[in-house]
């Protein structure tokens, strides 16, 4: 996906040092890069300068201070605070500026010498609350404003992430209304004579169709009638999604073609059980499933943004690095 991407002109907005080494071996220019943390480590930034990557983002007097040791090489994004409550992770908890406090920041830039070019923000990730787009694009325009005030050059809007995608009924991948929506706002409060360019971080749009998940049944047990079935991968691997991201993956029955075939669809209630020693590695509890056998498969779809990307190998179990075929369709 990335060297797809990267060979279509994309940018890459990158969290820490190993993010912004892969991106750079794939051949992209580190103008095409935005060291995009709020919160970096002094060695991460120093190893940004010498790539020669330029944007970088802050939300605190801290972050000001790091930066401006070398603050003639980087072209700053103050990040301001913009929630969606209904968001499945609002990251507002963590970063982002206070309106009420950007003035106080970007004086604090403008003391030590850092330049500030843009303004960003993150409503959360699986966002489709249309209110919370245009409340983030006016609040934007707010840092904008001030910062254009103290007399910084602000030449750059980045809106974020947390866009799904998933195919529609006629086989396409779109985000619905929050284009048009977003398109607005930034009409109203961006528009063209403005010369900001709009960039987003529409990560999970890009890679959450992408795969499919198929888990075998590696055991299963019965309970006076309540069926337990132990699959291949758990809260451990691929589905720490669930804990971490609110997902709630969806799944179908695959039968295996080397087993008989199966025509009775009686089900059953049933507990889907991750592979690991802990007893609260469980997926779904009290479900209802017909009968599965050892090397049945639960396939589930949209499998591709944060799954094995936070995965572990707790008990030496090996999800990190589970096997991987490409399919053209």
């Amino acid at each position: 996906i990335m060297r797809l991407l990267a060979s279509m002109g994309a940018g890459f907005d990158c969290a820490s040092k190993s993010e912004i080494e892969q991106v750079i071996s794939l051949g992209v220019s580190p103008d095409r890069i935005m060291f995009a943390h709020p919160c970096k480590p002094i060695r991460d930034i120093i190893y940004a300068n010498d790539q020669g990557v330029v944007k970088t983002t802050f939300d605190s007097e801290s972050e000001i201070e790091k930066i401006s040791l070398h603050r003639d090489a980087f072209q700053s994004v103050i990040r301001i605070r913009a929630d969606d409550p209904d968001a499945r992770v609002p990251l507002g908890l963590k970063y982002g500026a206070e309106l009420e406090d950007v003035p106080r920041l970007l004086k604090h830039a403008k003391r030590l010498g850092v330049k500030v070019s843009g303004v960003s923000f993150h409503i959360g990730s699986a966002s489709n609350n249309m209110d919370a787009y245009r409340c983030a694009i006016s609040s934007a325009r707010y840092a904008y404003d001030v910062a254009c005030s103290l007399g910084f050059e602000i030449n750059l809007l980045d809106i974020g992430g947390g866009f799904t995608g998933r195919f529609n009924s006629d086989g396409n991948v779109d985000i619905g209304q929050l284009a048009s929506t977003i398109n607005t706002a930034l009409d109203k409060d961006f528009p063209k004579e403005s010369n900001v360019a709009i960039i987003a971080e529409p990560g999970r749009y890009f890679a959450e169709t992408s795969a499919t998940l198929f888990c075998p049944v590696l055991g299963k047990r019965d309970r006076k009638g309540h069926k337990d079935y132990f699959l291949t991968d758990g809260l451990y691997g691929s589905f720490n999604c669930m804990l971490y991201d609110g997902q709630i993956p969806s799944y179908s029955v695959v039968r295996s073609p080397f087993l008989e075939p199966v025509e009775d669809d009686k089900t059953f209630l049933s507990t889907i059980w991750g592979p690991t020693c802990d007893s609260a590695d469980v997926l779904y509890k009290n479900v209802l499933l017909p009968e599965l056998r050892n090397h049945d498969w639960l396939m589930f779809p949209n499998a591709g943004a944060y799954t094995i990307a936070g995965a572990c190998d707790f008990n030496g179990i090996a999800m990190t690095k589970p096997a991987v075929f490409y399919r053209f369709s």
